[in-house]
């Protein structure tokens, strides 16, 4: 790719400063159909190689990032502005989940025997090229939870990041470059929304995976269903935190501030709605919330700092503009700002940590996700009205129970019509757990054996001895 000042659709803006850094031509359709070839053949040969040869060059790429740590996450900073210590934990997660595949993925291609049908079993295989289309949000982790297993299992990958990452995008894939993988393996496409619409079309295309809007996620499944391709799609949330009337006040506080300002609210699986259980200690919560968010710090992202104390910029002027628009219709139709809810005097895409109040069902509020720090704060009576509350959406991604009896916790978790839920934590990830969502939040799964097998073929092998007869099980 070479830089320009004519082509946009790429561009490196600093969040922290507004300051337009580089722009990134997007590649012909000649090129397009270069690029889907050489996937096809890579493809043909990346599936034949034996899964330990593909896990160490996976596992070279994950040694990689973690080599050139400072480069990785100074790159996230920069682009989206995540604060550094966040960059940091961002480059290792995604190491990490590359080492995951690696390290399993023989075993997660073991045939499968069919103990009811003596002589049946089952065989996981590649299926092709996955297409992926990625948000900013996390720059190296949302590459990461696909490229971990549809490379370990023999697919390849075409990836169509955010437009304003296009540096994290090309750090990426350079990290499997110099790992040893072949061309075609992992490949970044800079490409336009119609040039998106054609690869999924392409038959040479296997899969498809989104993260991003409910929006973009229905018109790329819709296309991917007219070419019978499956699609996994997560497309984010307004998860609950609820705080039960046992709940220790101090720890939800806590919980409730780092799940809402984790990558400055622009989480998918953020703490968007807090709810708690009883007047009283609502109150409690809320002002505890209010204080800790009101001592945040408007910084330079790139300032060295830990959790909760320094406030980071939102990713672009109009993600700010966006909040700043639902929070003045938040308002306008009945919602109190408790805290914050304005622009910050100073340079970059800076908004006050805001926490709503007042919320009425007929509030667009009530609905909408925000994304970026902004909390929802709700009081219910009972539990069992903070179970509707929390259900009352048409999101269902993650969400968090904080209570002092975790058996009664886990009662409470089965309630909930969410992908994931989370006693005494806010939603968090790793490799090993299962990642995703159920209604408008998407559906499939990522990450765990379970990311592993939304790909594959499971194919049924049945064994039968010579002589056997025409159908049913027959041993060898």
């Amino acid at each position: 790719m070479t830089l320009t000042t004519i082509n946009r659709a790429f561009t490196t803006i600093n969040p922290a400063t507004g300051e337009q850094l580089a722009t990134f031509e997007t590649i012909s359709d000649a090129e397009l159909e270069v690029a889907l070839a050489t996937a096809d053949r890579a493809y043909a040969d990346w599936r034949e190689r034996p899964a330990a040869e593909r896990a160490a060059i996976i596992k070279k790429a994950a040694a990689y990032l973690r080599d050139n740590q400072a480069e990785y996450s100074g790159l996230i900073t920069l682009e989206m502005g995540k604060l550094a210590w966040e960059s940091d934990a961002e480059v290792g997660l995604a190491a990490s989940i590359l080492d995951y595949y690696a390290d399993r993925v023989e075993q997660f291609l073991e045939p499968e025997p069919l103990p009811e049908s003596p002589g049946a079993y089952l065989e996981t295989a590649p299926i092709g090229a996955i297409f992926a289309i990625e948000p900013w949000n996390f720059p190296y982790y949302q590459l990461a939870r696909v490229a971990g297993p549809q490379l370990a299992a023999g697919n390849v990958v075409l990836l169509k990041h955010a437009q304003s990452v296009p540096q994290c995008a090309l750090a990426f894939a350079r990290a499997f470059e110099q790992a040893g993988a072949p061309e075609g393996v992992y490949t970044n496409l800079f490409v336009t929304h119609e040039q998106a619409a054609t690869i999924i079309a392409d038959p040479r295309v296997a899969g498809v995976t989104i993260t991003g809007s409910p929006r973009a996620a229905a018109t790329v499944a819709a296309q991917a269903g007219q070419n019978l391709k499956k699609v996994v799609a997560e497309s984010g949330g307004s998860d609950p935190l609820i705080v039960l009337d046992d709940a220790d006040i101090p720890g939800a506080v806590f919980g409730a501030v780092f799940g809402r300002m984790f990558n400055n609210g622009q989480c998918c699986v953020g703490s968007k709605r807090l709810i708690v259980v009883g007047k009283d200690r609502a109150e409690q919560v809320i002002a505890g919330v209010v204080e800790a968010l009101a001592a945040l710090k408007p910084a330079d992202p790139a300032e060295p700092a830990g959790p909760l104390t320094n406030l980071g910029p939102l990713s672009s002027e109009r993600a700010l503009d966006l909040l700043l628009e639902q929070i003045e219709t938040a308002k306008q139709n009945g919602a109190q700002v408790r805290t914050g809810g304005k622009r910050i005097d100073r340079p970059g895409f800076y908004l006050e940590p805001t926490v709503l109040t007042g919320i009425t069902k007929s509030n667009p509020a009530y609905t909408e996700e925000f994304f970026g720090p902004v909390l929802a704060a709700y009081v219910v009576d009972t539990e069992e009205e903070a179970i509707a509350l929390a259900n009352d959406t048409p999101w269902g991604l993650g969400a968090s129970v904080f209570t002092g009896d975790t058996k009664h916790g886990r009662a409470v978790a089965s309630h909930i019509d969410s992908g994931m839920v989370f006693i005494n934590q806010p939603a968090w990830t790793a490799a090993e757990v299962p990642f995703g969502g159920t209604k408008s939040s998407g559906f499939g799964r990522e990450l765990g054996e379970l990311g592993f097998g939304e790909f594959v073929n499971r194919k049924l092998v049945n064994v039968a001895k010579v002589g056997s007869g025409p159908w049913g099980p027959s041993p060898e």
